[in-house]
């Protein structure tokens, strides 16, 4: 998939957080979205996964050069960030036959391999209200990774994750990322080692 941003800004209130972005993320590449505290790495990611409006410009979605229409790109998009709410009622499988009703796939079908890769062997039948913060993450990101999806969208990816989390984390960037655009929001290198190129939004700040 293809993401073509043409003039985009976003502002709150009267701060813009960024203006003019012009930029192409172009189909099947890594790219790491950069930059300091407050330059828009979040917003940009919000914005381009449907769940936050711009100020003004244009973002067209495309796959094989073909446009793909804004009422159906959810079904092309999965997101892992901090701030993605999880239904903590729910136990990890019953939230994954959920998730699923509304994403394409999962790419394992077998719930009992996925406990094991992402490390969740003791969350099973528990409420995820009773995770840690730690094992909330591990889901969301397999929620995400598992997902048929051609973008995937991945916001400080490895916050709340011990260095074995981090060591999963990685391990999902090295065998499921094949085919896709994936766009990270991140200021820690050991994040997006793995991404081809970088999107600094300080280009785009606007004073």
């Amino acid at each position: 998939m293809e993401i073509h941003l043409t003039e985009l800004s976003k502002r709150f209130n009267r701060e813009w957080i960024f203006h003019d972005l012009n930029f192409t993320f172009s189909a099947n590449t890594i790219y790491a979205i950069v930059g300091p505290n407050g330059s828009g790495k979040s917003t940009l990611i919000r914005i381009v996964s449907g769940q936050m409006p711009f100020t003004s410009g244009k973002i067209v979605y495309s796959n094989n050069g073909i446009e793909i229409p804004l009422d159906t790109i959810y079904k092309e998009i999965a997101i892992a960030a901090p701030y993605i709410e999880l239904i903590e009622e729910l136990t990890l499988e019953e939230i994954w036959k959920f998730h699923f009703k509304f994403k394409k796939g999962p790419l394992i079908k077998n719930i009992e391999e996925v406990t094991q890769i992402l490390g969740l062997e003791k969350g099973k039948g528990k409420a995820i209200k009773n995770y840690s913060s730690g094992m909330k993450q591990r889901l969301k990101l397999g929620l995400a990774f598992f997902s048929d999806v051609k973008l995937l969208l991945l916001d400080e990816p490895t916050s709340n994750l011990d260095q074995n989390g981090m060591e999963m984390y990685l391990s999902l960037m090295k065998n499921w990322t094949l085919d896709r655009t994936i766009l990270i929001g991140s200021n820690q290198a050991q994040e997006y080692q793995m991404s081809g190129e970088i999107l600094d939004m300080r280009t785009f700040y606007k004073k």
